[in-house]
């Protein structure tokens, strides 16, 4: 019987621990092995429990869930983390991801999605729900500067095509996206051929390269 994934909760509102508790808990698959309301009780914790997963907010009462996000990598190479935040603005979500975070989901989330992406982000996955890609264009097409430019392209993708533009950039096969988007392999590859079309592209390092130069990845991580 496969071990229960370790999960530890690093949110300072302790009703909202609660109940991300209990929604994890409600899947065999992961156990809630320790809760933080602070970054630095978060690292102690980590230290101390080594979890498979961190969900963390950004907004914490000592440091950034930025700052946290690069110090429990430093100190746990292998951990994984999702961001789960009331924050949905494009600033935040590039800086996390930057940070080094798995995933990003708002408050606002269904649970079972809070799932899929725990789920995703443990099998060496990214994950972020479209609701919140789209508020990264949206913002980003809004700044003054290179990306607004390269935007362009990626504001004129359909949703589909812009959920699987992130997948694709971050080292997912057609055959696992299928899998993760319940559709064919053939669908995927179709998409992948639109957006590369769309965007003027003509491969995966071009379309990593665009997507790092918009903001939405850092391609030094992508590299890795």
């Amino acid at each position: 019987m496969n071990r229960k994934k370790r999960i530890l909760i690093i949110d300072d509102h302790p009703l909202f621990r609660e109940g991300i508790k209990a929604i994890i808990q409600d899947d065999s698959r992961y156990g809630v092995i320790g809760e933080a309301g602070t970054a630095g009780q978060g690292l102690k914790l980590a230290r101390k429990l080594r979890p498979d997963l961190a969900v963390v907010d950004i907004s914490l009462p000592d440091i950034s869930g930025f700052d946290l996000i690069r110090d429990m990598l430093k100190n746990f190479p292998d951990i994984r983390i999702l961001v789960l935040s009331m924050h949905s603005k494009a600033d935040y979500i590039v800086k996390a991801f930057q940070a080094g975070a798995n995933g990003f989901l708002t408050k606002e989330s269904a649970a079972d999605m809070l799932i899929r992406g725990i789920s995703h982000i443990l099998k060496g996955d990214y994950f972020m729900d479209t609701s919140v890609s789209r508020q990264v264009a949206k913002k980003l097409a809004e700044l003054p500067d290179k990306r607004s430019a390269g935007l362009v392209g990626y504001d004129a993708l359909t949703p589909r095509e812009q959920e699987i533009m992130v997948l694709v950039v971050n080292g997912m096969s057609s055959q696992k996206i299928a899998d993760k988007l319940y559709i064919s392999s053939k669908t995927v590859d179709n998409h992948r051929s639109r957006i590369m079309r769309k965007l003027d592209l003509n491969n995966v390092i071009d379309l990593a390269r665009y997507a790092a130069g918009i903001g939405l990845i850092d391609l030094n991580l992508w590299k890795k």
